[in-house]
């Protein structure tokens, strides 16, 4: 039986694993379908974590976590998870093949991923002038005018945020009422450098070989076009966290989530569930960033250690 298993090889789960392994629990295994690193790989420019002063591509900053991670012990299954499940007082990790791992303590860090708006030129431009992160890629657009697609509560928060930062930031909903609070709203409203465009769709994000140069938008009550001249578009029409794992047989979860699905953690990551921690963007309250994620991961393996001691 493992003393460990931890599900999700990104940034939470390697660090997770460091932990794990350093402070002294034996047989640790990440269950990680594909290489680790998780999403921010396919990032194309890393600039703010602590320490790093070097300017890096998602790739190359996280491929010396794979050698630090696994120098103490940690090891890594390419499999894919499909249910954690409980066995009495310990956990059952179901894979898609069939085979099932027993292990007394389990961190769940499968992360999460922005919703798609699925408007053409999204994939072509993702990461070179379409972004899913005002607080990651703002500042590569500083002094230029932007765009946000979305009408919560994030969208008009990043929108706020991307205003001290840019010259001009639009903010395109398809209604004229927004699900954001109405207090960030007004708030928002009160900006001067923030433009609403309402009900407006956008039918394509143009660009060439340098990136985004603007918006194809449609008035969604009259069918008027508008060509929007911007730099970057941040698509912010939601969030969807990968808690499939969570997810029983019977379609109950095995730990408390929120209306969201994600689960619900306190500072030492522990669940509802006794031995079973989450990590990084499933959980509550979750920042989003890479630096955020880590801190959760070490965090989850010192409450799992803990654990793992008081019940020997």
């Amino acid at each position: 039986m493992l003393e460990l298993a931890i599900i999700g090889g990104g940034p939470a789960g390697l660090s997770a694993g460091l932990y794990a392994t350093r402070g002294g629990l034996k047989d640790v295994v990440m269950f990680e379908r594909g290489m680790p690193g998780g999403q921010i790989t396919s990032s194309s420019e890393m600039e703010n974590y602590p320490g790093v002063a070097e300017v890096k591509s998602g790739f190359d900053f996280m491929t010396p976590w794979q050698e630090q991670c696994f120098r103490f012990g940690l090891k890594h299954e390419m499999a894919e998870v499909v249910r954690v499940k409980k066995i009495g007082n310990h956990f059952g990790i179901v894979l898609s093949d069939g085979k099932e791992v027993e292990a007394k303590s389990v961190i769940v860090a499968t992360g999460g991923s922005p919703k798609k708006s699925g408007v053409k030129g999204e994939d072509v431009f993702f990461g070179k002038g379409v972004s899913s992160c005002a607080t990651c890629d703002g500042f590569f657009y500083k002094g230029k005018e932007v765009a946000i697609l979305g009408g919560g509560d994030t969208a008009i928060e990043e929108a706020i945020y991307l205003a001290k930062i840019c010259s001009k930031v639009y903010v395109i909903h398809r209604r004229n009422e927004f699900r954001a609070s109405p207090v960030t709203v007004e708030r928002s409203k009160k900006v001067p450098n923030i433009e609403f465009l309402t009900p407006y769709g956008v039918d394509e994000i143009l660009g060439d070989d340098s990136g985004v140069t603007g918006l194809q938008l449609k008035n969604l009550e009259n069918g008027n076009a508008k060509t929007l001249d911007i730099a970057c578009l941040f698509v912010l029409i939601g969030y969807k966290v990968n808690n499939s794992v969570l997810i029983q047989e019977d379609g109950s979860n095995i730990c408390a989530v929120s209306e969201y699905g994600e689960a619900v953690v306190n500072l030492k990551m522990e669940t509802n569930v006794p031995g079973l921690f989450v990590a990084g963007d499933l959980r509550i309250d979750a920042s989003k960033q890479v630096v955020c994620a880590a801190a959760d991961g070490a965090t989850a393996a010192l409450s799992a250690i803990e654990f793992i001691e008081h019940h020997k």
